[in-house]
């Protein structure tokens, strides 16, 4: 992927981009499909940015119970609220398949040193625009998993996939286990769920292409 077309980097000239590369500040890796990119308990210094392929947040509890935050794909950044504050992961992020990944290291971005380099302040406005996309993100996970009835949930979500596909025809970006996984719900519970919700004419759907056209009579609670 051109550095370019990533929003982090987009702002930057080329010889900005050829600056921070000299300072040892950025780094390339490929990872293979359920390879473990950053572990929960890991103190990290490093930003990620998907270059290619995509990743998963997952949070796994003691018992073994996963919940999935985020799916990160190309060009999105993941991790950064770890590497900023300095505090353990306390998720693991995973490649679900082969992922090239870009890595930014925030010790060098915000050393001292660099504070009079045109790339360090476009970098940190980037950053903060980046953490408050981040954050509506969370937000929108947890108005997903609030409602009690399953349908709800689904409801919720399906109603955020149209807003950001811009009509009733979408792709959601998760099987339907990680989607499962990301409402907090049960895979056997959600597959009937979509069934009834499917023979009540509430929406369509093929694999992983929606669409969603509730009217208003039906009872999504």
């Amino acid at each position: 992927m051109d550095k370019k077309r990533i929003p982090l980097l987009q702002n930057l000239t080329e010889e900005e981009l050829a600056s921070i590369e000299q300072t040892a500040a950025t780094s390339e890796q490929i990872f293979e499909k359920n390879e473990v990119i950053f572990h929960a308990g890991e103190m990290i210094r490093e930003i990620g940015i998907v270059e290619s392929g995509s990743v998963l947040i997952e949070s796994n509890d003691l018992w073994g119970n996963c919940s999935i935050l985020s799916k990160i794909m190309p060009g999105q950044v993941f991790a950064e609220s770890y590497a900023l504050s300095q505090t353990a992961m306390m998720v693991d992020a995973i490649a679900t398949e082969k992922t090239k990944v870009f890595f930014l290291n925030t010790a060098i971005v915000l050393d001292p040193a660099n504070a009079g380099k045109t790339w360090q302040s476009k970098l940190l406005r980037s950053m903060l625009a980046m953490t408050s996309h981040k954050n509506i993100t969370l937000s929108n996970r947890i108005f997903c998993t609030t409602p009690k009835t399953i349908r709800a949930r689904l409801a919720t979500y399906f109603a955020q996939q149209q807003v950001q596909a811009g009509g009733l025809s979408f792709d959601v970006p998760f099987t339907r286990q990680q989607m499962a996984d990301y409402l907090n719900l049960d895979r056997s519970a959600l597959s009937k769920e979509l069934g009834k919700m499917r023979d009540e004419g509430m929406l369509t759907f093929d694999k992983n292409h929606f669409v969603f056209s509730p009217g208003e009579d039906w009872d999504v609670g």
